[in-house]
């Protein structure tokens, strides 16, 4: 078996023992890489179809071509989309000029928290990377949470061999992360082999593309001529010196903001 196909059948293994064992589950869909590899996979699990409902936080600052792409792909392929707002933080002027992690709080973090609630989700599916954040590698494949979807990253159940704890008390808020044990390169590379539609914000146009996709105002390019998925997977082999999250400014505010913020529920 090869490398991407091991990595496909434990991450289809994860979504199953999830979809199995809790219920009134949620996938949340950034519109990244990442979170499309995510659902690519849970189409493959479930036989072409996602049977867990998408939940998408739209901040109202996120580039335009994003909010395209996710019409599109949700019409294209039949998928049961929830789109979540903080609007009372939105008309009280909320935006990044008032401090990048105060935002984010406000507009991700909040903005999901309220969603969860609405739906009663008690269980949340995301498609982050050990690799990706330093925070993100204290992560578990079934991560406990409080009810308040508060993280305590000291007090984690241990994952040896690949045996999962999917007990867990009552209230008890679950973050599933099938993709933990991906790299960024593996993501490309299984893009590629599987000639996965992805958003165009990655490839270079003049020179220019985007790594990593968050809020406009908080999201910069890279200096690349990879404008295509065989160029960015060339690039990422020959320079792996610069963080993939090295565009995102909410990272520079506070040197341990990403771990603020996801202990308090960020995603």
């Amino acid at each position: 078996m090869d490398h991407l196909t091991a990595l496909e059948n434990q991450s289809i293994y994860i979504l199953r023992e999830a979809y199995k064992n809790f219920k009134n589950l949620a996938m949340l869909w950034s519109i990244g890489k990442d979170s499309t590899v995510m659902l690519w996979l849970a189409r493959k699990a479930f036989y072409g179809h996602c049977p867990i409902p998408l939940v998408h936080i739209d901040t109202s600052y996120k580039i335009p071509q994003m909010i395209e792409y996710r019409d599109r792909v949700a019409k294209e392929w039949n998928l049961n989309l929830i789109v979540g707002q903080n609007k009372k933080a939105l008309d009280e002027g909320m935006n990044h000029e008032k401090g990048r992690i105060v935002c984010c709080e406000a507009l991700k973090t909040q903005g999901l928290a309220g969603i969860m609630e609405e739906h009663e989700f008690t269980g949340l599916i995301l498609g982050i990377r050990r690799d990706e954040e330093g925070t993100r590698a204290k992560e578990r494949y079934f991560s406990p949470r409080d009810k308040n979807f508060e993280w305590n990253f000291k007090d984690q159940p241990p994952e040896l061999w690949d045996q999962f704890k999917t007990t867990f008390a009552d209230g008890t808020h679950i973050r599933i992360h099938p993709l933990l044990h991906w790299t960024e390169l593996n993501v490309w590379e299984y893009i590629g082999r599987e000639k996965m539609p992805i958003i165009d914000l990655y490839f270079s146009r003049e020179g220019k593309r985007y790594r990593s996709l968050g809020c406009a105002p908080c999201t910069g390019s890279i200096d690349s001529n990879a404008s295509n998925v065989d160029e960015i997977i060339e690039e990422l082999r020959d320079n792996t010196s610069t963080s993939e999250r090295s565009g995102r400014a909410q990272d520079q505010e506070d040197t341990y903001a990403m771990q603020k913020l996801r202990a308090k529920g960020y995603m």
